[in-house]
């Protein structure tokens, strides 16, 4: 990501263990996230994301977006609103969303021995 600044949208969430039935005819959790992934990485300002997953449930989902623009283009889109109904429905016990603006970030990664920061605003710097 190398815009000066951006938007994350964090999902912190409860699923519930298991999909619902194959009868209720709601689609499987996982190829629902599959498509939503897809629908995004079309979405103009779309910018990446990140998530992480316990095995009890928890989950934290981030995704990033040029402008305010793009994340309510994105929250706006018909599949991703499906997704949000079926999710309350069907996949999630809570959640909460959080939209931030981010101004500045760092990465750290040593590759090979040598020590690097990254600041996204200036680049990298070896040290």
């Amino acid at each position: 990501m190398s815009p000066s600044s951006y938007y994350a949208v964090i999902f912190t969430f409860h699923r519930r263990l298991e999909d619902p039935p194959k009868s209720s005819g709601v689609p499987n959790y996982a190829d629902l996230l599959d498509e939503l992934e897809k629908t995004a990485k079309t979405q103009p300002g779309y910018l990446g994301r990140e998530k992480a997953r316990t095995e009890d449930g928890f989950g934290i989902s981030l995704s990033y977006w040029k402008d305010h623009a793009s994340l309510h283009a994105w929250k706006a889109n018909a599949r991703h609103t499906l997704a949000q109904r079926l999710g309350q429905k069907a996949y999630y016990l809570d959640y909460k969303i959080r939209v931030a603006k981010v101004e500045r970030a760092y990465a750290w990664s040593q590759e090979e021995g040598a020590v690097e920061m990254v600041d996204e605003r200036v680049g990298r710097a070896r040290m």
